[in-house]
C-alpha cells in the first residue's frame, strides 16, 4: 500500500505543474492543477488542467489534438507542485511551438 499524502494548494486551491518530455528531458510548460486535474490525469493517462482564465477543467489537446500522454507523475517533497513526464501528441504551444519556453529572456527585455 503506499503513502496517503496531502496536496498542499495555494489560495485559489490550486498547485503548479511542470510537464516534461519523458523522451528528452525538455520542460514542456507549466500549468495549474486542482485535485480534481490531479486525479484525473492520473486515471485518463492523459494531462488535465484547471484553467484559471476560464475557471474550469481543461484537458490538453481536446480541441487542438496536441494531447499530452503520461509516462510518469511525481509530486515534490513538499506537496506543493506535481511534475509530469509526459509524451507530447504535436506542439504543446499555443503559439504552435514545441514548447513555451521558446524565447531566451534577457534583463533588457524586461519593462521599468
Amino acid at each position: 500500500m503506499s503513502e496517503k499524502i496531502n496536496l498542499k494548494l495555494d489560495s485559489n486551491g490550486l498547485l503548479p505543474a511542470v510537464i516534461q518530455d519523458a523522451r528528452t528531458g525538455t520542460v514542456l510548460m507549466l500549468g495549474f492543477m486542482n485535485p480534481e486535474a490531479v486525479k484525473l490525469t492520473l486515471k485518463t493517462g492523459e494531462v488535465w488542467f484547471y484553467s484559471r482564465s476560464r475557471q474550469e477543467m481543461w484537458h490538453k489537446g481536446a480541441t487542438s489534438g496536441n494531447r499530452l500522454i503520461v509516462k510518469e507523475a511525481a509530486i515534490d517533497c513538499d506537496n506543493d507542485a506535481v511534475l509530469v513526464k509526459a509524451e507530447p501528441m504535436g506542439p504543446v504551444c499555443h503559439t504552435g511551438e514545441s514548447n513555451c519556453f521558446y524565447r531566451k529572456l534577457t534583463l533588457d527585455m524586461l519593462s521599468d
